[in-house]
């Protein structure tokens, strides 16, 4: 059963009860149906994502990730992380205030500078920390392009491994471009040299992200998470 009813996603926000009913298809499928995870969101709000910002792509991908986070968490919101060279914003983004939510954040933030990945991951670290949560958590973490600090955020994901939040990483942008590669080594550091278990996945979801089909953008937004929840379990790390 769904942490929120359809009837209730419905009620509070019409708009996105076929992105949640497509969610749902994607959960069952990957054998996700009635599992219980908090939900974070982190974007890049470096320079480079300015047509990404202007086009909608950034607030359509905060819109699925609600819809996503509503079988997930019963809050019914998502905790938003907005990155540059540091953390630009902490804010957040629910079924009762999700229209022009990601715009409205950005357009007060001012200057958009570097890439800078280990402030986000910190940022998530402390909020989940402080929340007192216990259960597993899913992180997704949009970029179009890899981080200015790579040994820190490498270094950031190893030590996060060991507690139960697993980042999936979403490209935006040119997937031939070499700025992905430094991610791909991240979704393939090895285990246990490295990190207890294997904590991250990422995917590119192109130029024009907007264009990936929901039902595709949601099984690879959740494809890895089992195996994760799986081993995280079999290391104590998930209870």
């Amino acid at each position: 059963m769904a942490a929120i009813s359809l009837s209730k996603v419905e009620e509070t926000a019409p708009g996105l009860a076929g992105l949640y009913r497509t969610a749902g298809l994607s959960l069952v499928k990957h054998g996700l149906d009635g599992q219980r995870a908090a939900v974070y969101l982190v974007v890049d709000h470096s320079g480079s994502m300015r047509p990404y910002y202007r086009d909608g792509s950034v607030q359509a991908l905060a819109e699925r990730v609600l819809g996503l986070s509503a079988h997930l968490d019963d809050d019914g919101s998502v905790p938003v992380v907005f990155f540059s060279t540091e953390v630009d914003a902490l804010a957040g983004i629910s079924l009762a205030d999700h229209r022009g939510r990601i715009e409205r954040i950005a357009a007060g933030l001012g200057h958009m500078g570097r890439t800078a990945y280990h402030h986000a991951m910190d940022a998530v670290i402390d909020h989940y920390l402080d929340s007192g949560a216990r259960g597993p958590a899913l992180v997704v973490f949009q970029t179009d392009g890899g981080p200015s600090g790579r040994f820190a955020a490498e270094r950031h994901l190893c030590k996060a491994a060991a507690l139960p939040l697993y980042w999936q990483f979403v490209g935006f942008g040119d997937p031939d471009s070499r700025q992905f590669d430094f991610l791909r080594r991240l979704d393939e550091l090895p285990v246990p040299d490295q990190r207890v278990v294997d904590s991250a996945g990422f995917f590119h979801a192109g130029r024009d992200p907007r264009a990936v089909p929901d039902a595709e953008l949601y099984d690879r937004l959740v494809g890895g998470f089992p195996q994760w929840l799986a081993a995280a379990r079999a290391r104590g790390i998930v209870v």
